[in-house]
């Protein structure tokens, strides 16, 4: 399974990593995060460019999370009920994602990137609530951003050794979600800083 979507992957570039993401978000068994490092690591080797590979990774992430939110308003409880277990979205999954609603509220959508078998669900939820899509899409979209930043952000800086994202995530799981609010701005950081240093030299070059 894992080196078929790497293949899916290198054949298709930019748009393997949209449809990748639209399909994980909806709902399909896909490792996301570990897509998200491995198209950073490739970045940092200079077989995709960062700026495409970040924009494909938000876009496919909003555009998936937005289907769901759809499907949730429009077909309701019924349609996750009949068919949810084709897609990781099981009765268990809603009630607990539910509970994260009434708990924390509308960050449940920002948050729930991080936590694996839950970001499947915040949309469906969100839709089925009828939820104002202005203030879905605040703090849905803004999720979808830093949830992007942070795994494509640690492939690019740890570059070969991405892999280790393996072993973080199984570990520490939901433990990443505190981290990333530090790892972001560091990552943005140290992405301009090297972007930078690299203009810088090719004008002393010249």
């Amino acid at each position: 399974m894992e080196q078929s979507w790497i293949d899916f992957l290198l054949n298709y570039g930019y748009i393997g990593i949209y449809v990748f993401l639209v399909l994980g978000i909806v709902g399909l068994p896909l490792p996301d995060e570990i897509m998200m490092t491995f198209v950073g690591y490739l970045s940092s080797e200079g077989q995709l460019i960062v700026y495409y590979t970040y924009l494909s990774a938000v876009s496919g992430s909003i555009s998936g999370i937005s289907i769901s939110y759809f499907l949730g308003n429009k077909l309701g409880y019924p349609f996750v009920k009949k068919h949810g277990s084709k897609f990781m979205l099981t009765r268990r999954r809603f009630r607990v994602t539910q509970l994260l609603f009434r708990k924390y509220g509308n960050w449940v959508l920002f948050f729930g990137y991080f936590i694996p078998g839950v970001r499947h669900l915040t949309a469906y939820v969100a839709g089925i609530s009828n939820m104002p899509f202005r203030r879905f899409g605040l703090y849905a979209y803004s999720g979808a951003v830093t949830w992007c930043l942070t795994f494509i952000g640690l492939g690019f800086i740890l570059g070969e050794q991405w892999e280790r994202v393996f072993a973080l995530f199984e570990h520490y799981g939901s433990w990443l979600l505190i981290l990333s609010f530090i790892f972001a701005p560091l990552a943005i950081y140290l992405w301009f800083r090297t972007q930078n240093t690299s203009q810088l030299r090719r004008i002393f070059r010249k």
